[in-house]
């Protein structure tokens, strides 16, 4: 459809029939998601709140369908890159950021920690080097005042602010480690996201939330029979990127609803059941 067109379209939704105006935006949003450019166009050169209203309604609906194609395309094709997938899950929020920006902050954390690091220490002192950087130098900290906001799912803000969830800078600290070529993986643990040292028969965990505390088998027992649920192996070994992407999501839905936005953790759950599809 030609633009000419398209604004013809656009003046309809100041028709006064309903009936119209509904069948305008259906009209608008089968086109897809190569609209939303016009769209945004149309937005700012509009002076009817009520078109304006309209507008952005169709290009929430147009820019979660472009979420949900990326997810999937992600899934399917790229999950070995992390930083991407939680890139994703804050074009949500924040639709205008790109990739490019959010590796851009990430490289710089990265490159602090990088200019300390030495590949001869031993396991436990590279895990001191990196709490030594990210905890005290650059001073990420789990964000405990308001620790259910949506934001501290965020990779660009938390990169920006940092301050985040468990998740969250669990990331962080996993893509570090990951570019150092470590064999840090993240842990699903119930209530706590965790991160796992792990090299053969040499395993122990990090508490990112906990400033990069180091722990054992035996205290994640301890943490287990606390909370009252039986044993399950997937408690101390590694997850994939997926897994970590769905924990954020969960997180999403229990923010979002605290807030009182039901629609937004409805939209959490529909992405989580196209990445838990496997």
């Amino acid at each position: 459809m030609e633009e000419k067109e398209l604004k013809a379209l656009i003046t309809l939704l100041d028709d006064d029939d309903t009936e119209v105006k509904t069948h305008v935006e259906e009209k608008i949003i089968s086109l897809g998601t190569q609209t939303i450019p016009f769209l945004e166009e149309q937005w700012e050169t509009s002076f009817n709140p009520e078109v304006q209203r309209r507008i952005e309604d169709m290009i929430h609906i147009l820019q979660f369908e472009l979420l949900q194609e990326r997810l999937t395309d992600w899934k399917e094709n790229e999950s070995a890159n992390l930083l991407k997938g939680a890139w994703l899950i804050a074009t949500y929020q924040y639709p205008d950021i790109t990739f490019e920006e959010v590796n851009k902050e990430f490289e710089q954390v990265y490159y602090e920690v990088w200019r300390e690091f030495k590949e001869d220490l031993t396991p436990s002192d590279q895990v001191k080097v990196l709490n030594s950087v990210i905890f005290n130098k650059l001073r990420f900290r789990a964000n405990t005042k308001n620790f259910h906001s949506p934001a501290n799912s965020m990779i660009n803000v938390v990169l920006e602010s940092k301050r985040g969830n468990p998740i969250t800078l669990c990331m962080i600290y996993l893509l570090i480690t990951q570019k150092l070529d470590l064999p840090v993986f993240g842990v699903n643990l119930p209530n706590l996201f965790i991160l796992t040292y792990k090299q053969g028969d040499k395993q122990f965990y990090i508490n990112v939330f906990n400033k990069g505390l180091v722990f054992s088998r035996d205290d994640i027992n301890s943490y287990i029979e606390h909370l009252g649920l039986p044993m399950q192996e997937f408690f101390y070994q590694p997850c994939d990127h997926i897994d970590i992407i769905l924990r954020c999501l969960r997180n999403l839905v229990v923010s979002f609803e605290k807030l009182g936005e039901y629609q937004k953790s409805d939209e959490m759950k529909l992405l989580i059941a196209k990445l838990d599809h496997r």
